[in-house]
């Protein structure tokens, strides 16, 4: 497992500067979380010994199968989870100079939407459908910036998410609205406050491809505009080639690979995010068969030994049973979690593979 050092030396090697609690390069620095659940021996290990920064300005694509711990990783930023039943065994979160996992309450609370805002994979469960899209929003902007609460800066926010008639859709009730729609009223409401860094949990998923594209498109934008930072949650490589600057692959609850987005995707390291490339369809070639990761993500009750992934790793070796592999570096800014990276035939993602 990597030491609080090694994260610390992976940050200067990828920034070179300090990764030092509340540094001024990170805007986001979690170190050596590892988050379980329940009360049964043992219990289940959601995430283990995770790091990841997310600097001012950029967008870091976490990826993974579901089950392996991203939206635990991602919740736990600003402290979402409800504790019990999850316990924060070890780590710290930093997030623009503040200790989250230690702060009270009435610090968070600050914290949150202010300097964090998160984006659901599902709009119609994240809205509430009650009320209307324009009364969540003046919601949030009373809650965080209160001189800006009119009707005036809800239009004008609905107007920045490309939703058409603004003033009219205001007075909707997300019922009203399609799913697309729907997602860009909680973008909306979500940049209403102007945070820092957004988190976006999957916020494609439920939506058709043209979409997809959209809401990928809008996030762009938004950033460029606003300045902010963006955490994006998701399982598709296509879109990660769209958006990323950097990309963690985690799997089975740990960080198993890590560098800039260009690198990982031509010249991956490690088995795990191989398979997930693979399995991306490929436009320009014909197969009869769409390549699929054999059997599940395992159990966080039963992890197996050595390597996480090597019950489903198509160059497993008996090493790989034994021997919990750490992070090593495999390149400038490139880390991975397999010790033979350098002697497999990785293939990279093909320019043709479907987004």
């Amino acid at each position: 497992m990597p030491a609080d050092s090694t994260c610390q030396s992976r940050a200067r090697v990828l920034y070179g500067a300090s990764s030092s609690p509340g540094a001024a390069s990170s805007l986001l620095d979690i170190k050596n979380l590892t988050i379980e659940f329940g009360s049964s021996n043992p219990p289940a290990r959601a995430i283990e010994d995770v790091c990841l920064t997310v600097q001012h300005g950029e967008t870091v694509c976490l990826v993974g199968e579901s089950g392996s711990g991203k939206s635990v990783t991602a919740l736990s930023i600003a402290r979402l989870l409800s504790s019990p039943p999850a316990r924060y065994v070890q780590g710290e979160i930093w997030l623009d100079g503040h200790e989250i996992l230690g702060s009270p309450e009435i610090v968070l609370r600050r914290l949150r939407g202010r300097i964090v805002s998160y984006v659901f994979q599902e709009p119609s469960a994240s809205l509430n459908p009650v009320r209307t899209i324009g009364s969540q929003i003046l919601e949030a902007l009373k809650l965080h910036q209160p001189s800006l609460a009119t009707r005036e800066e809800v239009v004008r926010l609905l107007t920045i998410v490309g939703i058409p008639s603004p003033e009219t859709r205001a007075g909707d009730y997300p019922h009203q609205m399609s799913g697309g729609m729907q997602q860009r009223a909680a973008i909306a409401m979500a940049i209403a406050s102007r945070p820092k860094l957004l988190v976006a949990d999957e916020p494609t998923t439920a939506l058709d491809v043209t979409v997809q594209a959209q809401i990928i498109d809008l996030m762009r934008e938004l950033q460029a505009r606003l300045g902010m930072a963006i955490l994006l949650i998701t399982h598709n490589l296509g879109i990660v080639r769209e958006i990323a600057n950097r990309v963690a692959v985690i799997y089975a609850g740990q960080i198993v690979e890590s560098a800039p987005c260009s690198e990982l995707l031509r010249r991956p390291r490690h088995p795990y995010t191989a398979a997930l490339i693979k399995a991306v369809p490929d436009l320009g070639r014909r197969a009869n068969r769409l390549h699929a990761i054999p059997c599940q993500v395992p159990s966080p009750f039963n992890r197996p030994k050595g390597c996480r992934f090597h019950p489903r790793c198509e160059f497993a070796r008996p090493e790989c049973e034994q021997n919990p592999p750490m992070l090593i570096p495999a390149g400038l800014g490139h880390w991975t979690r397999c010790p033979w990276h350098d002697r497999l035939p990785l293939a990279p993602l093909s320019t043709d593979s479907k987004a």
